[in-house]
């Protein structure tokens, strides 16, 4: 498969601002950025719709595919709650320009790993826990249960932080888009 554009890996712990930062980026035409679109298992939250936010399978269908290898990456985020990027959605993004992806931390380094040069990986760090909770509990999205699993799972992710690239701190979102879009700027003018 020939890909012309280059990829672009952002990962981060749940509620550490990747998806807002990936939305400023994505505003620059200039970058020639286009979004992947990932698959889940998981349900839409508010107001999310299928084929826009994520593809949204069910378990049976997500596994389906998984065993075809239909996807670059993919993992089993939580129990019975999967997410992965599409080979299609590789190919329909780099056909026609670079490509950024909002993935985990464990697909930010498989992805990494099989494009090597061809990919940039960026982790978005959270300034500490408290304001990682503080976000979370914002979103109103999820239960106590939920945010708590999240909370002790992105002390995990951010562990996988040294296997990126760069690491950038969302201290303030206008400074950490600004070093992101840097970051990136760099990257694609090699």
């Amino acid at each position: 498969m020939e890909r012309k554009g280059k990829i672009i890996i952002l990962s981060a712990p749940s509620g550490a601002g990747k998806s807002t930062i990936i939305r400023e980026l994505t505003k620059h035409d200039d970058l020639n950025l286009g979004f992947s679109i990932s698959a889940t298992s998981r349900p839409p939250r508010g107001e999310e719709r299928n084929g826009v936010e994520y593809y949204f399978l069910d378990e049976e269908e997500f596994r389906r595919r998984a065993r075809n290898g239909e996807f670059v990456e993919w993992e089993e985020v939580y129990p019975g709650m999967f997410y992965g990027t599409l080979e299609s959605e590789v190919e329909r993004v780099t056909s026609g320009g670079n490509l950024i992806m909002d993935v985990d931390v464990k697909g930010g380094v498989n992805i990494k790993k099989r494009f090597g040069d061809r990919a940039l990986s960026i982790f978005i760090m959270p300034p500490g826990m408290e304001e990682l909770e503080r976000r979370l509990r914002g979103r109103a999205t999820d239960s106590e249960e939920k945010i708590r699993r999240r909370l002790d799972k992105a002390e995990y992710e951010m562990g996988f932080a040294p296997q990126f690239d760069h690491t950038v701190v969302n201290d303030d979102l206008g400074h950490a888009v600004e070093q992101t879009e840097s970051l990136i700027r760099d990257f694609l003018a090699r």
